[in-house]
This record gives structure tokens, C-alpha cells and sequence, in this order.
């Protein structure tokens, strides 16, 4: 068996990974209630959204995960696999999945949970606080060709909004089959902007007539 999270990828520029080939990683993890080794080249073809956390059995995280875990059908309808990730054990991960929501535990989370024991991930993505020890929380989608396309960092205080998450991947997904941009506040059944001379001005001009909807 391979040692947990070798196979990285060595990046020259990590903090510039938006729009290219993400960090490989070979880890283990939590899937489906038991301990496997994960490998990031399994995913090609999918969606992923790959996300950081500080520490199991923490104040925000737990939040998440029950938020996420909610919402999962919506990210399986649009092909979007789920991978949270924290310096934390599998055996750490495992009793936190075993620990009721009233415990603050995540017991009846199903989505895939990466140990990054060993930190090269967190530092891979440009997320690790080195001072702490821990992940800030990063969110990252993967695409179908392992390009990362998006990505976003903030500190532990904030915890994320799963909506904008779906509407972050919404918008990658219309824009790779139809060509065109998403403005600001776009959501699905919106009108986008087209690559051409002169989409802006009649973009604006059309929400001008139409009450700016």
C-alpha cells in the first residue's frame, strides 16, 4: 500500500493553479464509511468539488458538512463528486462520522473525507496556514479534464454558502456548453453575454430596457 497523500504534483507556480492542471494526490480517506486510498486521477470525467476544512470536531466545519451533505443530490444532478479534506487522520475523520450532529459530530455524512495528514495537499492548493498547522478553507471545482477553474480562500470565521457553490458550478457548466459569459449575479435561465464586438453595449442596453432583470 502506498504511503498516504504521495504522488503529488510539483507545481512551479502553486499559487497560480486557476486554469491549470490541479495537484495530483494519492491519499487515504473515508469512503463510504471505510478507510481507502484515494487517487485525484480517478475523478477525470467528472466534476469535482474539492474543498478544505481546519480540523475535525470544530465549531464551523461541522456546519458545512451537514449543509453539504443536504444539498448533495444537487451537486450528484449536475456530475459533481464531493472531496473535503483537513490535516486530520482517518481514524480522527472516522470517529467524527460516528459522532451524532447533537455531539457536533457528522454522523450520516456520505461524501468523501481526504486525510492531508502529511500537509503536501493543503500546501499543493496554497491553502495551508503554516503558523496554525491547520487548512483555511479553500473551494476548488475541477473539471472533467482536471483543469481547476475556480477556486476561492478565506479564513476560518466564515463559513461557506452552499447555494453560491451551486451557482458557481452552474455557471462553469454554461459557459463550457454554450461560449458565453456570466455576468455579475447570473443565475441559471439568465441572459449571459456573448464573445463578440459590441455584447457588452447591447447586454447593458437590454437590461436597461428591461428594468435591469
Amino acid at each position: 500500500m502506498k504511503k498516504s497523500n504521495e504522488g503529488i504534483a510539483p507545481q512551479g507556480q502553486p499559487e497560480m493553479i486557476i486554469g491549470r492542471r490541479s495537484p495530483e494526490f494519492i491519499g487515504e480517506a473515508i469512503i463510504n464509511g471505510k478507510i481507502e486510498m484515494v487517487n485525484s486521477l480517478d475523478y477525470l470525467g467528472k466534476y469535482t468539488l474539492f474543498f478544505f476544512y481546519s480540523n475535525d470536531f470544530s465549531v464551523v466545519c461541522p456546519t458545512e458538512m451537514h449543509a453539504l451533505q443536504e444539498r448533495l443530490p444537487d451537486f450528484k444532478k449536475r456530475n459533481v463528486s464531493v472531496i473535503g479534506a483537513s490535516v486530520d487522520s482517518v481514524h480522527t475523520h472516522l470517529a467524527w462520522l460516528e459522532r451524532s450532529r447533537e455531539e457536533g459530530g457528522i454522523q450520516g455524512v456520505t461524501f468523501t473525507l481526504l486525510s492531508d495528514i502529511g500537509k503536501n495537499v493543503s500546501r499543493a492548493f496554497c491553502v495551508l496556514d503554516e503558523d496554525a498547522g491547520t487548512s483555511l478553507r479553500g473551494t476548488f471545482f475541477i473539471d472533467q479534464q482536471g483543469i481547476v477553474r475556480y477556486g476561492s480562500v478565506n479564513n476560518l470565521c466564515i463559513g461557506r454558502d452552499i447555494d453560491e457553490l451551486l451557482r458557481v458550478i452552474d455557471a462553469l457548466q454554461f459557459t463550457e456548453k454554450h461560449g458565453e459569459l456570466c455576468p455579475a449575479n447570473w443565475a441559471p435561465g439568465q441572459r449571459a453575454v456573448k464573445v463578440s464586438l459590441g455584447a457588452k453595449q447591447r447586454y447593458y442596453e437590454d437590461k436597461s430596457t428591461n428594468g435591469n432583470k
